[in-house]
């Protein structure tokens, strides 16, 4: 198929890009290139794309598309806080505007990269479905809630949405994120010698790695239409059901002579939720998350150290925060988050 991948130049997107390549895929991005060099060792081969911000699509980006792979967002909750109603001008009406273009070009398939954080504040231990109550506590997991529900709305008999929960991201990515538990954790661990919890470390949270959430999109592109049309579908794997803490202590063992440390400063975190994953397993039965903590821990303390990762660069270049900061201080990025020389994405 054709298919359009928007937020191809984020964290996500570059891993996402190949992934679909090597499936056979025309791959089409689309990003503004906000994050495009945030760069931790060589630079990817990407797609050829639009540099366009979501917000400023028109039908010309979408002539020809078979199917749309939805990534691009403020991707973060620290993110999505810093304007709430940006959040929800990009995240929300942005991609409900993105969709209904999609479908009157005559794209059949629409993956919509949705995420864990709806279930927010659960609470208790028990694992949660795709048809529990969505609890979503920012605005970034709201805006997903949103989402969902428009793209429902649309769906019909030649357009199929499909709302893919991604777990919190980990593992490597040539356009790193540093601001995500596991990889936030390993380059603290190995810059400082530490490994520090701000929380008491008991929330828990479900982990998969990009390449995994990269084989889901892949097999739901190509699944039958009966088994995700108008679905949501968790996206990860239950033995990745961890606490804060048990995080830590892998990442400790990862790096070390690391000594882990848990303040509880910023006290109880409200999101805290252990997720089903049945469903995906079910509708794609070649689905399977192969990646473990453990793993992906060690895999990120050896990709920093073979690319050389620098305190500046963790703190400044990979945190999203930091790096939207830094772009509006030095006017490259204007007051609407839009690059000035183009105009937001992230993967």
């Amino acid at each position: 198929m054709r298919v359009l991948l928007t937020g191809h130049q984020g964290y996500l997107g570059s891993v996402m890009a190949p992934a679909l390549a090597e499936a056979g895929h025309e791959v089409i991005g689309l990003d503004s290139g906000l994050f495009a060099d945030c760069l931790l060792g060589p630079s990817p081969d990407d797609p050829p794309g639009h540099r366009v911000d979501l917000r400023d699509v028109t039908a010309a980006e979408l002539a020809g598309v078979d199917a749309v792979v939805h990534l691009a967002a403020l991707s973060n909750d620290p993110l999505g806080s810093l304007a709430p109603e940006l959040t929800y001008d990009i995240n929300h009406h942005a991609s409900v505007h993105l969709a209904r273009l999609a479908r009157d070009a005559g794209a059949r398939r629409f993956l919509y990269a949705s995420t864990c954080s709806v279930y927010g504040a659960s609470g208790g231990d028990a694992l949660v479905g795709e048809d529990a109550p969505l609890r979503p506590v920012t605005p970034y997991a709201e805006s997903k809630v949103r989402v969902e529900d428009d793209l429902a709305e649309l769906a019909d008999d030649d357009f199929t949405p499909v709302f893919m929960r991604n777990a919190t991201a980990f593992g490597f990515s040539p356009r790193l994120r540093a601001d995500i538990v596991l990889n936030n954790l390993v380059g603290h661990a190995l810059l400082s010698g530490e490994v520090r919890v701000l929380s008491d470390g008991t929330p828990w949270r479900p982990l998969v790695h990009a390449k995994d959430i990269a084989d889901a999109f892949v097999l739901a592109l190509a699944a039958p239409r009966e088994a995700v049309h108008a679905k949501a579908f968790n996206i990860g794997t239950e033995q990745n059901n961890v606490t804060v803490a048990e995080i830590a202590a892998e990442v400790a063992e990862a790096v070390p002579g690391s000594k882990l440390v848990i303040t509880g400063e910023a006290g109880a975190d409200p999101r805290s939720y252990r997720v089903d994953f049945a469903r995906v397993r079910a509708a794609l039965p070649d689905y399977q998350a192969r990646w473990t903590v453990k793993a992906g821990a060690d895999e990120l303390v050896e990709a920093y150290q073979r690319f050389g990762l620098t305190e500046d660069a963790f703190k400044n270049s990979f945190t999203r925060l930091a790096r939207l900061a830094a772009r509006s201080a030095d006017g490259t990025v204007d007051e609407t988050l839009r690059p000035r020389e183009a105009a937001v994405s992230d993967g």
